[in-house]
């Protein structure tokens, strides 16, 4: 037997967390619908990536320098 289980959440690096109170109701295979609101705005990669920046291991940002020099 399905049983619906309703509640809001943000989508965070494309993972949805289920609340606590749901988390033992819940197990092994969900069907998922995802509703959304349409007038939401839309943001673009750059918005993306300056809100949620990708974490890349032993990453060093370029010096002015570096970034002007030309060989």
């Amino acid at each position: 037997m399905m049983q619906a289980v309703e509640f809001e959440a943000k989508i965070k690096n494309g993972m949805i967390e289920v609340p606590s109170q749901y988390k033992d109701k819940l197990h092994r295979i969900v069907r998922v619908i995802l509703l959304t609101d349409e007038d939401q705005p839309t943001s673009n990669l750059i918005d993306q990536l300056l809100a949620s920046p990708l974490k890349v291991e032993n990453f060093k940002p370029l010096s002015r320098v570096a970034i002007y020099e030309r060989t």
